[in-house]
Formats: C-alpha cells, structure tokens, sequence
C-alpha cells in the first residue's frame, strides 16, 4: 500500500487530546450536592470550594468563607447570597472593595450568577457552579 498524497490546499483537523488541554477538568468525577466555586486562573488555581452557607464572604482575611490570599483582594471583598439558588441563579455584591468584583467580564456592585459564571477578584478568575441537575420544562401545548 501507498501512503494517500498530501493535498497541500486542503485544511487539516487536529483534535487537542483532552489531557493537553489548558483548561483542566477541575471537578472530575466529583458531583458536589451545593454550589461551587471553582479558582481558574490566580495564586490558588485548582481550588474548589463547596458553598454550603446561605452567605459565602470573600476576601484577604482569612476569617472569610473563600480565603483568597493575595494583595490584590481587600479585606472583605464580596459576598454571595445563595437565597436564590432554587431558582437556579445566587447574587453577588462588591464589599467596597478597592479593585473591584467583575461578572463575566464587567465591573459590578451587585449582579446575578448563573451557572457557569465567572467572577473576577484581583488576580483570582473562579468559575460558579449552581450544581442543579438540568430539569425538563414542560409546556401545556
């Protein structure tokens, strides 16, 4: 057998095996039953953490719920209120903080997460996760 000719205009696939990815799975096999808040991109890349309180603070001190260890993080920086989480999404507020508590991409005093949310705190990029099985709506047509 001959190897097939290379078409040299042709546009080739290539496919990244998942382990070379550069977003790691960071929940794997785990299916926590609250909400999660994930760190993607900062000091503590790779932490999870379980949000089991109705109000989750965050900040520099490490009396918060979500110690974020770093300069760039105020004090008391934001808090979540899950009160809404039956519904599918929580809110977050800014505490005051110096730099800012961002939503997917935009700077914000108070803003709602739905899954898959990220939230930016001085150099810490962390993904929400309502944990909510997907549930059929039915319509009455």
């Amino acid at each position: 057998m001959q190897p097939a000719k290379q078409n040299a205009g042709a546009t080739e696939i290539f496919r990244m095996p998942s382990s070379d990815s550069t977003s790691p799975d960071l929940m794997g096999a785990a299916k926590p039953a609250n909400p999660t808040l994930a760190i993607v991109k900062g000091p503590q890349m790779g932490s999870i953490f379980e949000l089991t309180e109705g109000r989750i603070t965050l900040g520099r001190d490490p009396s918060n719920s979500v110690f974020l260890n770093d300069m760039t993080v105020s004090r008391r920086h934001a808090r979540i209120d899950l009160a809404t989480i039956s519904s599918g999404y929580a809110t977050i507020e800014d505490l005051g903080s110096l730099n800012g508590t961002w939503v997917d991409g935009a700077i914000v005093n108070r803003a709602m997460l739905k899954d898959g949310s990220t939230i930016q705190i001085g150099t810490f990029r962390m993904v929400f996760h309502t944990n909510r099985k997907a549930s059929r709506i039915e319509t009455g047509a």
